[in-house]
């Protein structure tokens, strides 16, 4: 499992009535509509594993979107990495005992926060990549941010796992960017850029890819298996099962 480890984390559970409860999630958010998104995802659906009505314990914080970005279109990686790990000190002291964040951008950073983290985390393109080797796909098509689709974020991951990637081309990728940026962080969504995210999968589908990753946790709000040229790995819902099955791991 995707699961970065440091010595001294406590795995230890409260109990309620001799039962151990599930574990807290700690969620460091960055866009709202997909950190929403994966809030909900592990709510909505904790009952398939805890039973009716039932999610873990969540917490969550986010600074404003603008101080992220004012750091990422610096190329300031550090500065991000300290925005993390200050979400993440904040969340340790509300009781969280592992951390997600449901943004793909953002993980450029963790090499900085995880040797300072005082919580564990789960990563995103880890995830994926677990779930493309076990559907069997060898190719995979690359959506997200251009800083995200420019990063290694995901070839690192995939690569380590025999698998191929495509990433869009530069035109491509300034499209799906604008869509992200100006359009999906707003809730504003678009049938032309859905028609738009098609076209661009559809090529991916031509150059031989499988199926596609959804590496920007906005995406799956307008793309999905129904309306895909390609099957769709969804990292915001992967992410938020993920944290699901860590968290109620006894």
């Amino acid at each position: 499992m995707a699961w970065l480890w440091h010595p001294g984390y406590g795995e230890t559970g409260l109990t309620t009535k001799g039962a151990s409860m599930p574990r807290h999630i700690g969620i460091v958010a960055c866009s709202a509509e997909g950190a929403a998104l994966c809030y909900r995802t592990i709510c909505t659906e904790g009952a398939q594993l805890l039973g009716p009505l039932a999610h873990p314990e969540v917490s969550m914080h986010t600074y404003s979107l603008a101080d992220y970005v004012d750091r990422i279109g610096r190329h300031d990686w550090k500065g991000v990495g300290e925005l993390m790990l200050s979400s993440a000190d904040k969340l340790a002291r509300t009781g969280a005992e592992f951390l997600i964040c449901p943004d793909n951008t953002i993980h450029q950073a963790l090499p900085f926060v995880e040797p300072r983290s005082p919580l564990p985390w789960l990563h995103i393109a880890e995830i994926v990549a677990e779930q493309a080797v076990e559907h069997g796909y060898r190719c995979l098509g690359l959506t997200g941010t251009r800083w995200l689709v420019d990063s290694e974020v995901y070839p690192d991951k995939l690569t380590a796992r025999g698998l191929d990637f495509v990433r869009p081309d530069a035109v491509d990728r300034e499209e799906i960017n604008r869509i992200i940026m100006e359009e999906l962080v707003y809730g504003v969504f678009r049938p032309e850029a859905v028609a738009s995210l098609q076209r661009v999968i559809g090529r991916m589908k031509d150059e031989g890819c499988e199926a596609v990753i959804l590496g920007c946790t906005e995406i799956p709000l307008i793309v999905n298996d129904l309306n895909s040229p390609l099957p769709t790995l969804d990292s915001t819902r992967l992410l938020a099962r993920a944290a699901l099955r860590r968290a109620a791991r006894q």
